[in-house]
């Protein structure tokens, strides 16, 4: 049987990669008011990369209403650029960068796929580098992209990550909640989809900006949740006596914060039943692929380039 690392394990290597394989930099400061389009994460990370620029943001359910409704904008020479974030290079990111091109917009690819079929059309390619890592988890395919953008050291992040000391009983809920601060924000999503990828319905997992959080999302207090604040004094989310507030350096940054809260999904994961581990090869090799049309079997370790 194929060994598949927890997510916590897939974030050390990846940042044990990029301390030695720093992704190229990538300079936002070249973009003024940007189509930013993505899938799932890929759609997140255009969030992160993004969210201190002004941008336009869609995925592949809207991209097409979107960009037909700046049409006017665009041929006043306002908008130029689009930004499609695909780790692939397929899919999706194929015809949104045929329509930004369409368009008259300069297309500018994030991959990992130099070869792939996005990266054929596109105007500009910027390629990353990421690990072989278990089918779904993504984590250096967008970290790369996110480091290259925040420029933060990977090996500093490593360090912060290990010390974390868990409290005793932290195998012992059966819910889990984040709390980050609103500037990280973005991040709550992609901590989403892995509680629906490696948890399904087993296991509650949410996450929340600090804002978000107010809105009565903790009505219900209950001795079964820890409540685990990244960066945010918590005085009043979950039951009193499980919460745990995890410290953040003045200068942390998305890759940090991404990272913390993927090792600590990953340490969860570890502590419980291997649902994933025990139907992630069905899914691959039977429904995941069939839901795309596709006969291909999808890899089951997707590997590194």
């Amino acid at each position: 049987m194929v060994k598949i690392d927890d997510l916590n394990e897939s974030v050390l290597k990846a940042l044990d990669f990029f301390s030695k394989n720093r992704p190229p930099i990538f300079d936002l400061k070249k973009f003024n008011l940007p189509f930013v389009v993505g899938s799932g994460n890929a759609y997140n990370t255009g969030l992160i990369l993004f969210s201190d620029k002004a941008a336009i943001f869609a995925d592949e359910s809207n991209f097409k209403n979107i960009i037909k409704s700046y049409d006017p904008i665009i041929k006043k020479g306002l908008i130029k650029d689009a930004i499609v974030i695909s780790a692939s290079g397929e899919k999706d990111s194929v015809w949104e960068v045929e329509l930004a091109r369409k368009y008259g917009l300069k297309a500018t690819l994030l991959t990992c796929s130099a070869n792939s079929s996005a990266a054929k059309v596109a105007n500009k390619v910027f390629v990353y580098r990421k690990i072989a890592e278990p089918y779904t988890y993504n984590v250096s395919t967008y970290l790369g992209m996110i480091l290259s953008a925040t420029r933060e050291n990977p090996a500093q992040i490593k360090k912060l990550v290990q010390s974390l000391r868990l409290p005793k009983n932290f195998s012992k809920y059966r819910s889990y909640s984040f709390v980050l601060p609103d500037r990280f924000g973005n991040i709550c999503p992609m901590l989403d989809i892995k509680k629906s990828e490696l948890f399904g319905s087993h296991l509650s997992l949410r996450a929340f900006p600090e804002g978000h959080a107010r809105h009565a999302k903790f009505v219900i207090p209950t001795e079964k949740e820890l409540v685990m604040s990244i960066g945010v004094k918590n005085k009043y989310f979950g039951h009193p006596k499980h919460r745990w507030d995890v410290a953040l350096p003045a200068s942390a940054s998305f890759g940090l914060v991404l990272c913390l809260t993927y090792y600590l999904v990953g340490k969860i994961q570890e502590s419980k039943p291997p649902y994933f581990k025990k139907n992630i090869e069905a899914y691959c090799q039977d429904y995941g692929p069939k839901a795309y049309g596709k006969k291909e079997k999808f890899d089951l370790i997707v590997p590194g380039n």
